[in-house]
C-alpha cells in the first residue's frame, strides 16, 4: 500500500517530482511559511486597523511573534521532523527573535527613514508602502534567514521515525 507521500506525489506533474523530492524539506518549510505569512498578515492588519493604528511596527512585531509559535510547532513536527532537544526551543526563539528584527527593519525604514507615512503621503500610499516593505520585503529576507538558521543551528537531529524510514524500516504505529 502506498504511503501518503507517495499518493500525494502521483497528483503532481511528472516533471516537478524530482525537484520536490530532492528539496522536500525546503518545500515543506515554504508551505509552513506561506501559512504563517497569512496568519501574520491577518493579525497585522487587524491590529493596525484597531489598537495599533499609529504604531505599525509594533503591530507587525506582535503578528510575527504569534505566527512564530505556529511556525515552531509545524516546522519541528513536519518540515524538519526534528527530535526533541532541550536547547532546541531556546535556539528557535533566539533565531526567531533575530528574524522578527530582520522582518521589522524594512517597515521601520519605510516609515521613519523615507517618511512614507501620512500626511507626507496619502493614506493609500502609506498602506501600500507598509505592505510592500513589512509584509513582502521583510518577510522574504526574514524567511531566507530563518531557513538557513533553522537548518544550521536549531533542527540538527532527525527524529527516530525519520531515521527508521530512511533505513527502510516500517515506522512504529502509535
Amino acid at each position: 500500500m502506498p504511503s501518503p507521500t507517495q499518493r500525494a506525489l502521483t497528483a503532481i506533474p511528472e516533471q516537478f517530482r524530482p525537484f520536490l523530492v530532492k528539496h522536500r524539506k525546503l518545500v515543506k518549510f515554504l508551505v509552513v511559511g506561506g501559512t504563517c505569512f497569512l496568519i501574520t498578515m491577518v493579525i497585522n492588519f487587524a491590529l493596525k486597523m484597531t489598537v495599533f493604528e499609529s504604531k505599525p511596527v509594533i503591530a507587525l512585531t506582535i503578528a510575527t511573534a504569534l505566527a512564530t509559535v505556529v511556525s515552531y510547532v509545524w516546522n519541528r513536527q513536519w518540515s524538519f521532523r526534528a527530535a526533541g532537544k532541550q536547547r532546541e526551543a531556546v535556539l528557535f526563539m533566539v533565531v526567531s527573535a533575530l528574524a522578527v528584527g530582520v522582518n521589522d527593519l524594512p517597515l521601520a525604514a519605510s516609515r521613519y527613514v523615507f517618511d512614507l507615512r501620512y500626511p507626507d503621503v496619502s493614506k493609500f500610499t502609506q498602506e501600500v508602502a507598509d505592505f510592500v516593505s513589512g509584509m513582502l520585503i521583510g518577510t522574504l529576507v526574514a524567511m531566507v534567514f530563518r531557513y538557513w538558521a533553522m537548518n544550521r543551528f536549531v533542527f540538527t537531529r532527525l527524529s527516530d521515525r525519520v531515521t527508521d524510514q530512511e533505513q527502510g524500516r516500517e515506522p512504529e504505529r502509535v
